[in-house]
């Protein structure tokens, strides 16, 4: 399975706009950051983790043809307000949202044109499908557990997929949940900035968080301009840890 960083920054993305800090005037494309999502593939499946309001752009860049599903970490405008660019990946089947129940009603109230009783042809078709931590769902050939974290005080999800750990916006997990990640052999996870925020690790939280994980290889996502330049970091990091950039592609064994 191939795994593409789609985008690696916050909210707002890196540069941020009237910022002339080191980060946002930064000429290294690696300093470069979308809003975090991701895309995996195997020989006949296709899934975006989140839709953010960078989607199209971030399509266009990797060339995507073909889209099997959405899998959603939370309801947060960075994480779904790319959900009207799915349309040109609607024209002959519906695509499935999976998501929690909060966030599928966040969604429908969001966007009540998709969901109305006579609904145009040009809006995406979305089949929203509930999932709930815990509990595995499959799309195509990959097979995907739900897993509860917390984004402050706001419960969110992260994914195990085979050998991956993908999560982002955490601040917090339990030791129910931190089970489901044993053996986990490559990381993705949140490393805000260098300061304590409130409902985001910080770089330190996430060098500690990827100690604790002990996975082969950890990729940090959903960097502000404040985490830092890519080389400056990664220069300080241990071997297996790293900031990902957009447009990287790892290869996850299952």
């Amino acid at each position: 399975m191939k795994l593409t960083f789609l985008g690696t920054g916050t909210s707002i993305g890196v540069p941020e706009m009237r910022c002339h800090c080191q980060t946002c005037q930064s000429t290294d494309p690696h300093d470069k950051r979308l809003r975090t999502s991701a895309l995996l593939e195997t020989g006949t499946t296709t899934v975006i983790i989140d839709c953010g309001p960078d989607f199209r752009q971030q399509a266009l860049r990797v060339g995507l043809e073909k889209l099997d599903a959405v899998i959603v970490t939370h309801e947060h405008y960075d994480h779904i307000g790319g959900l009207d660019d799915l349309r040109p990946y609607c024209t002959t089947t519906t695509i499935p949202i999976y998501a929690e129940r909060n966030v599928i009603s966040h969604i429908m109230q969001s966007m009540p044109y998709c969901f109305c009783r006579e609904i145009s042809p040009r809006v995406p078709h979305m089949e929203l499908c509930e999932i709930q931590p815990g509990n595995k769902f499959k799309v195509g050939d990959i097979e995907i557990l739900a897993i509860r974290v917390m984004h402050g005080n706001l419960p969110i999800l992260g994914f195990r997929i085979g050998s991956l750990t993908y999560i982002t916006d955490m601040k917090s997990i339990d030791d129910e949940s931190f089970k489901l990640i044993e053996g986990t052999e490559t990381l993705i996870v949140n490393a805000l900035h260098t300061k304590e925020h409130p409902t985001h690790q910080n770089v330190r939280q996430a060098v500690l968080f990827a100690e604790r994980v002990g996975a082969r290889e950890t990729y940090f996502v959903h960097m502000s301009h404040r985490a830092g330049m890519h080389a400056i970091m990664n220069a300080k990091f241990p071997p297996h840890v790293q900031f990902a950039y957009d447009g990287q592609e790892i290869l996850i064994e299952n």
